[in-house]
């Protein structure tokens, strides 16, 4: 996903002279070439990332059209209160690509994790979340995010499913039973098919989480049962699938990343299977739920 960012965004530099790029180091050398061709609209602050959104917000009320990147703790996590004036307060837009996920880097330890980023968004008004399960899902994203001024977040990981889809923004059903909803975002997909596999459940996925597809989850919610797995903390759309399903009797389960730090390094999958989002793990907690 990593390199397929950065192909569509040296694109878009080319074709786009509102479109701007802003980086605090992290992949700077991929864009080197686009920083000769477009030195005044590729920007690399140093390691300063909340300088990076100050300097996003302010590219954006000239009418530019920004681009930041970096690991999604050092975008998010540490650059939040400047985001939340730079762009919220300000009102205007950008478009934030994070890489890393939750813990793609985990053999770099808790500073290159962000399981909260999503959640720490939500706190914020008017984002738009897409979360590719697929690298193929990338260039869409970036593209139409590029057309508008709205504040847009892409969320870029190292796992990814066998295939891309497009979502369109809605729940998209890719089995069916009559059984309980399971909601697969991102790369959690290909797992929770696994997972699933002979379980009488329907699967639905979504790469666009915010804004979460309300009128979906009401249609598919048949038995009134639904398990939500995301690949950032646990429970970060318990509030939205609340708002949803209002009067509509119904119990839930969330899944994803626990509250609770993983201390020992490891690898993406060792972390994966820590949090129960592997599989097996999967496997375990839907089935335990539905009895």
């Amino acid at each position: 996903m990593r390199e397929t960012f950065i192909a569509t965004t040296t694109a878009l530099l080319d074709e786009d002279p509102r479109t701007a790029l802003v980086l605090a180091d992290i992949s700077a050398a991929s864009f080197i070439e686009a920083h000769e061709r477009h030195p005044d609209r590729v920007l690399n602050v140093g390691i300063r990332e909340q300088l990076m959104a100050g300097v996003g917000g302010g590219l954006a009320l000239t009418g530019m059209r920004p681009i930041l990147h970096s690991y999604a703790p050092f975008l998010i996590d540490r650059a939040y209160e400047q985001i939340k004036l730079d762009f919220g307060h300000q009102d205007t837009g950008a478009i934030l690509v994070s890489i890393g996920g939750s813990y793609d880097a985990a053999a770099e330890g808790y500073t290159h994790q962000s399981p909260g980023d999503v959640a720490l968004l939500d706190t914020l008004d008017g984002w738009t979340v897409h979360v590719p399960g697929h690298r193929d899902e990338v260039p869409v994203m970036l593209r139409d995010a590029a057309r508008h001024d709205d504040r847009v977040y892409v969320r870029l990981s190292a796992q990814e499913n066998s295939r891309a889809y497009r979502d369109g923004g809605r729940l998209r059903v890719l089995r069916g039973g009559t059984g309980p909803l399971v909601v697969a975002v991102g790369p959690m997909l290909d797992p929770v098919l696994e997972a699933t596999r002979d379980l009488d459940v329907t699967v639905a996925y979504t790469n666009t989480p915010r804004p979460l597809d309300g009128e979906g989850l009401r249609a598919l919610v048949s038995t009134g049962e639904i398990v939500v797995v995301e690949p950032y903390a646990k429970g970060t759309s318990a509030h939205l699938v609340g708002e949803a399903l209002i009067g509509i009797p119904h119990r839930a389960l969330h899944l994803g990343a626990g509250r609770a730090e993983v201390r020992r390094y490891g690898s993406r999958e060792d972390h994966a299977r820590a949090h129960g989002l592997d599989p097996a793990g999967l496997r375990g907690s839907i089935t335990a739920f539905l009895g």
